[in-house]
């Protein structure tokens, strides 16, 4: 029987809820196209029930593009190193007390790269009883949402990222040894055009963007603070609560993110994720 895809709106600004469709194996192209359709109209996608290995993972990803290594090598999947572990959990099966709040400052993930990601696909393989959500913004709408004045001033302007080197990257890991030097500053336009939906959209975030090229000092750091205040108001926001088996598919170029920080330290908290990559933002 041909997959019959059904969808529901799971926020009022960003959030769609597909089913009809078991992600772990072939995925006709007509059905694949009818996925990227919803996606580039709302960029965060949730698929429900699923149950995808790291294998099956990487294949999926791989349909949206070349898949990154996580900058972090203790990150990366034994088998499949282009998966990654999102996990309170140590390799030695002992918690990390302090898991739970790692990465609760809204982010996009690598905008420290030249080629930063396009999309990211998190799997839930164990959740905690209550709270570890995944919460996202919109900002597409946070772009449009701008007064004319605002929008004016920052078109055209450059962002400048590093990673961990943002106003909220203090809690960012370090780099190894093996890193420094490799990431150097790199620049992106603070007003991104989508490449699919044409559409266009802020491109800052809490972590790694620390300024702009054109603003500097006091004044730039308070531009960027407004931003980023503006882009994270409750109307631009959806919250995902996990369910065992979700995946949830969510365009980097388009949204930022953060953990929630909002379960029992002491249950854990176990995800796969893959991330391909995007192109260079115009």
């Amino acid at each position: 029987m041909a997959e019959q895809l059904q969808t529901r709106p799971l926020g009022g600004t960003l959030g769609l809820e597909v089913t009809g469709v078991d992600l772990s194996g072939p995925i006709a192209g007509d059905v694949f196209d009818e996925i990227k359709e919803h996606f580039w109209q709302n960029p965060v996608l949730v698929f429900r029930d699923q149950d995808l290995g790291a294998h099956s993972l990487a294949a999926l990803g791989k349909r949206f593009g070349p898949l990154q290594l996580h900058v972090l090598v203790d990150y990366r999947h034994e088998e499949v190193p282009e998966v990654s572990w999102l996990t309170n959990v140590n390799k030695d099966g002992s918690l990390d007390p302090a898991g739970y709040k790692r990465a609760t400052t809204w982010h996009s993930d690598g905008t420290f790269e030249e080629r930063p990601p396009a999309v990211a696909i998190l799997h839930a393989k164990e959740i905690p009883s209550k709270g570890g959500g995944t919460v996202f913004c919109n900002m597409i709408r946070a772009y449009e949402a701008l007064p004319d004045k605002v929008r004016e001033r920052i078109d055209g302007l450059t962002g400048r990222h590093f990673y961990g080197a943002g106003p909220g990257g203090t809690g960012a890991l370090p780099l190894k040894d093996y890193q420094e030097g490799t990431l150097p500053e790199v620049h992106h336009p603070v007003v991104r055009t989508h490449p699919e939906s044409g559409r266009r959209m802020l491109y800052v975030n809490a972590i790694h963007t620390y300024g702009f090229v054109e603003v500097e000092g006091e004044e730039g750091e308070a531009l960027l603070n407004d931003l980023l205040d503006h882009a994270t108001q409750d109307e631009f926001v959806y919250h995902h609560r996990w369910s065992h088996g979700d995946v949830v598919m969510w365009d980097e170029r388009a949204t930022m993110h953060r953990g929630a920080g909002d379960y029992d330290p002491n249950e854990r908290r176990v995800m796969l994720r893959t991330i391909s990559y995007g192109e260079r933002p115009r």
